[in-house]
């Protein structure tokens, strides 16, 4: 069995007095952290041409030069699961630039664009500040080609079609498959089809990236599935955020470790990323069995008004409020509601007092189904354990990933990992609680995405690797978004180079956009 390279000891930082010469930028006296998980040497930094041309002592002049005596000078990091599929909407994704991100992967949870050639062609056209690269999604591919009738196998003639638009997805550069099994049309779907599209991604290179079928008390049996796919298809698979989501699966942190670390000493290839926080953020639709909003939105409004069918809504969704052990949905908030502002940023009881005069279970269950019913809204889901969390964050294969999307500032109230995911990371688990140290926290946002995935030359401060570098002080960064007041930009980033070229420059924002479309194993 070959490893990636994060599995073997990495190389040393560039050391040593560099012979004069001239470069586009020179970043000179601060701590490297190269990202391979070293500890941090005082170094100069040269770049010429998008690249990284010397590191150590540098006699060189330069077109711009950054003095960063005291600041921590990094590679920018990599957010792996993002959902960034209208980055030609928000080219500049500031919220990202502003906690050190410099390349986002999208197309995540099973949703992607559907032609990855017109999605990168339109990113090249429209000009962007960060790199882009993209999975192709599994739901995306399976509604294209099946329609609204997807509770059922595909026939021999669809999964042929849904293969060959993964295989074109990744001859256009992704960098794999995703899937997003707890939503329609993906959760109808069986193994079997999913191997026989995760081979397809194996036979370019490309990884297998899950948002399990569970993620709760029966998260044993989504791994299962997770590494029967990977077995079977011979692919590297990610767990993506991975969780404990619920308090009946609470604790359960160093079983599932366990489970993972036994897999990865029987031959199979797995990683994992998470995002700081002990909320989740996805459609408040995932209170409602798929069952019920298979076929799209006119057939969920007719079984609605089916009295018999809304009493087995009913009974569904209180017998999950039973076994999950929640009590009511207070847990859940509306983060966004088109159809009524009002809701933002109120949890469903509150949302049902507001509707309905009440808040008993039955009105927040009502207030949930209305909401669906009138296009539905984003929420944000209150569902994790904090220890369990620092668990998966100390392991060595978790990566950082906000599993968020470009950002409209003062939008809605979202979920604040949109903002600060990296900043939470550097500041609150690894500078303030020590859960890991600053190098680790830095590896995992560099040298192991782009190993992972397999973003060549980038990751690393190394010379002849990509420019994408950030500086932050150490000591200042933090992440002042929070779950009421989520608007607020991470702190503590001072510059922020993408490409060699600076987009954030003392803390302010300039005009360049030298973002570019990264493919699978890009030199």
């Amino acid at each position: 069995m070959i490893w990636p390279l994060y599995f073997v000891a990495l190389t040393s930082l560039l050391t040593g007095t560099v012979s004069a010469q001239d470069y586009d930028l020179i970043i000179r006296g601060g701590r490297v952290i190269d990202g391979t998980g070293q500890i941090g040497t005082i170094a100069d930094v040269g770049v010429r041409a998008g690249r990284i041309a010397a590191i150590g002592k540098i006699a060189g002049t330069a077109r711009t030069e950054i003095a960063a005596g005291g600041q921590i000078v990094a590679p920018g990091f990599i957010d792996v699961h993002t959902h960034s599929e209208d980055i030609d909407e928000l080219p500049i994704a500031e919220n990202f630039l502003r906690m050190g991100v410099t390349t986002i992967i999208s197309g995540n949870c099973g949703g992607s664009k559907i032609n990855v050639g017109d999605f990168f062609s339109q990113i090249t056209q429209t000009g962007v500040a960060v790199n882009v690269a993209t999975l192709v999604g599994h739901n995306t591919v399976r509604l294209k080609v099946m329609g609204g009738s997807f509770a059922r196998p595909p026939t021999t003639g669809e999964l042929a079609q849904m293969g060959e638009l993964v295989a074109q997805g990744m001859r256009d550069g992704a960098v794999g498959l995703s899937t997003g099994l707890i939503y329609l049309p993906g959760t109808f779907s069986k193994t079997a089809e999913i191997v026989e599209l995760a081979k397809i991604a194996a036979a370019h290179g490309g990884i297998y990236a899950s948002h399990m079928r569970y993620e709760n008390s029966r998260i044993l049996e989504a791994l299962d599935e997770l590494t029967t796919v990977a077995r079977e298809a011979k692919i590297h698979a990610e767990v993506s955020h991975i969780k404990l989501s619920g308090p009946n699966a609470w604790g359960r942190a160093e079983e599932i470790i366990g489970y993972l670390d036994r897999a990865r000493a029987a031959g199979l290839v797995i990683t994992h990323d998470q995002y700081a926080y002990t909320a989740s953020s996805t459609r408040l639709s995932s209170l409602i069995d798929a069952a019920f909003l298979e076929g799209g939105a006119a057939r969920f409004r007719t079984r609605l008004a089916d009295p018999a069918t809304k009493k087995r809504m009913f009974a569904e969704m209180r017998d999950s409020i039973a076994k999950g052990r929640r009590g009511d949905y207070t847990y859940a908030v509306i983060a966004s509601c088109k159809a009524d502002p009002r809701l933002n940023g109120k949890t469903v009881p509150q949302a049902a007092q507001i509707l309905r005069g009440a808040s008993t279970l039955d009105d927040q269950i009502e207030t949930i189904l209305e909401i669906e019913a009138r296009g539905g809204a984003q929420g944000v889901f209150h569902g994790m354990n904090e220890t369990d969390l620092k668990k998966f964050l100390a392991h060595p294969f978790t990566m950082i990933a906000s599993d968020a999307g470009p950002r409209k500032f003062g939008d809605a109230v979202p979920h604040p990992r949109g903002y600060g995911n990296n900043a939470r990371v550097l500041g609150h688990y690894a500078r303030d609680l020590q859960v890991i140290s600053l190098e680790e926290a830095v590896r995992k946002m560099t040298a192991l995405p782009a190993q992972t995935f397999k973003l060549k030359n980038r990751g690393e401060l190394r010379a002849g690797f990509v420019a994408d570098i950030v500086i932050f002080d150490p000591a200042a960064v933090a992440d002042p978004a929070t779950f009421d007041d989520p608007h607020h930009y991470a702190v503590g980033f001072r510059d922020v180079i993408v490409n060699g070229q600076p987009v954030i420059r003392a803390g302010q924002l300039t005009a360049v956009r030298p973002g570019r479309v990264v493919r699978l194993n890009d030199q």
